[in-house]
């Protein structure tokens, strides 16, 4: 909805359009409403003094007294940079923007009471004096504000020329730089521990082939210490039959003794028991004559023989006795060198098998040793890997937080480009203001009058200012279309507005002669 009031003096119809307002000598007023945008050129939001006045239907941001000499070159943004990332902007930008936007507020109601002091329409006619001082004081106040913005488009520019200065592909070539060094460091670290861990499997296998020898050795000499203890069992049994063999023939030999001794006591009583009956007998024999019986000699002859006879018994006897006892004794000689011998090997066995047991229990110290070596590298490994990963996700983190800061830094690149294009229609507006309000004051121009407010409602733009100015002609026209907004005036030329695209947007013009 648009209301549009034009004045004419001297039955002349003229009309005007924001951009012959500013150079006529009539005054114009026009507010519009709508919301814009998040960011500028193509995407952004109006932003500043321009955007929450004038919005983007009185003066948009195409007006060619706006834009520098070859115009404001376009700006590429990586959206793979922004689309993934939670940017958050700077609280303090985000205060200073706010205060920013309460003094460009406060502007408004001010330029806004001046131009429409008594709520209604304004409207300029000859003015008398007091009007004149208060329009003087007003056009002072537009050229303190005008020198605000100056000061504020300088800063905006300062800030911009940093932010160009920044070289953000050194930096980042840096960053990649330390990561490829960092990365290269770690790569030779696991390159080490996997040496070392190949070294310490090869000798791990190395020690079990050996403690494998060793077992096998061992339980050659078990089998060979069981062999020996069985054949020491056997050689003790014989042993022990030579020796009760020994007993019996010892036992054999005393009885043998015992029994010559007793037949020779009985011989010999035989022979006193005999010889005292010869002796106490008295026989008478008649004798033949041609006979001589010698008794003493048949005696002595069975003496002798009894004597031959016990002589030769005790003879076989002795060698008998002897016969047995050096067959024992060389037995018994033979196996006490064999049981020297077996205790010789046993002393042997046990000494070996003592320091087989010393080298077996080395053998596991060291197998122990070297699997704590094993476990303990492979922790350190995992350490030193898990710091890595630490450190890499560090590295990630700080890549990403690099990430944010440069998409924060681009938007808030583009939010000053904005504010800086808004500064500057501000600044062109006011001038062009205070160019025609001299003008008008210095008469070149005659007292026609054209008022125009218009209200408008723009999905693109936002904010809701007014707009004044001088002309001799001039004329106004909004089209809604579904693409550009075109505005013709006296100046004779037209103006595209991309920042004015809506589906919605409506105009109508109402016109009134006072």
């Amino acid at each position: 909805m648009s209301r549009q009031l034009t004045h004419y003096q001297g039955g002349e119809r003229r009309g005007f359009s924001g951009c012959s307002a500013i150079i006529s000598g009539r005054l114009c007023s026009s507010s519009a409403s709508g919301r814009a945008g998040s960011y500028g050129f193509g995407r952004g939001r109006a932003s500043g003094f321009a955007g929450s006045m004038f919005g983007s239907v009185a003066l948009g941001p195409v007006c060619p007294t706006v834009c520098p000499p070859g115009g404001i070159h376009q700006v590429t943004i990586n959206e793979s940079l922004l689309a993934p990332l939670n940017v958050e902007l700077d609280p303090e930008i985000q205060r200073v923007r706010a205060q920013e936007r309460e003094q460009i507020k406060a502007l408004n109601n001010k330029f806004a009471s001046f131009i429409d002091k008594d709520g209604c329409l304004f409207f300029w006619g000859p003015l008398h004096t007091l009007e004149r001082q208060q329009h003087i004081v007003g056009i002072d106040t537009f050229g303190f504000q005008v020198r605000f913005l100056e000061q504020q488009n300088q800063v905006l520019e300062t800030k911009w020329n940093l932010l160009q200065q920044l070289d953000l592909n050194n930096s980042r070539n840096s960053l990649e730089h330390v990561y490829e060094s960092y990365a290269s460091s770690l790569r030779k670290t696991l390159e080490t521990l996997s040496g070392d861990r190949v070294r310490l499997d090869s000798e791990l296998r190395s020690m079990q082939d050996l403690v494998e020898d060793y077992k096998k050795r061992y339980e050659v000499e078990i089998n060979r210490r069981t062999a020996a203890e069985n054949e020491f069992v056997v050689l003790k049994k014989d042993v022990d039959a030579a020796y009760m063999n020994k007993v019996e023939l010892q036992a054999k030999v005393d009885s043998l003794t015992d029994e010559i001794k007793f037949f020779k006591c009985l011989y010999e009583g035989e022979i006193t028991q005999i010889q005292s009956h010869i002796s106490d007998t008295s026989v008478i024999l008649s004798m033949d004559n041609n006979r001589d019986l010698d008794l003493d000699s048949i005696i002595a002859e069975v003496r002798a023989q009894y004597e031959e006879i016990a002589l030769k018994s005790k003879a076989e006897a002795e060698a008998l006795y002897q016969t047995k006892i050096q067959e024992l004794q060389v037995t018994a000689g033979q196996h006490g060198d064999d049981l020297k011998l077996t205790k010789a090997e046993i002393s042997e066995l046990n000494r070996l098998i003592q320091r087989i047991r010393s080298e077996i229990g080395n053998v596991k110290k060291q197998c122990s040793n070297l699997e704590m070596a094993i476990a303990d590298a492979e922790q350190r490994g995992d350490c030193a890997l898990k710091d890595a990963r630490a450190k890499l996700d560090e590295l990630e983190g700080a890549l990403h937080q690099a990430k944010e800061e440069l998409a924060r830094m681009l938007r808030e690149y583009q939010e000053l480009l904005s504010v800086k294009l808004s500064l500057d229609i501000e600044i062109v507006t006011y001038r062009k203001l205070l160019e025609g309000e001299e003008c008008r004051m210095s008469g070149e121009y005659p007292n026609s009058v054209s008022i125009s407010v218009i209200s408008s409602t723009n999905a693109g733009a936002g904010g809701t200012g007014f707009s004044v100015g001088f002309g001799a002609s001039g004329s106004y026209s909004c089209k809604p279309a579904a693409g550009d907004v075109k505005t013709k005036g006296s100046c004779g030329s037209e103006f595209k507005d991309p920042l004015s695209k809506a589906s919605g947007n409506s105009c109508a013009t109402k016109k009134a002669s006072r």
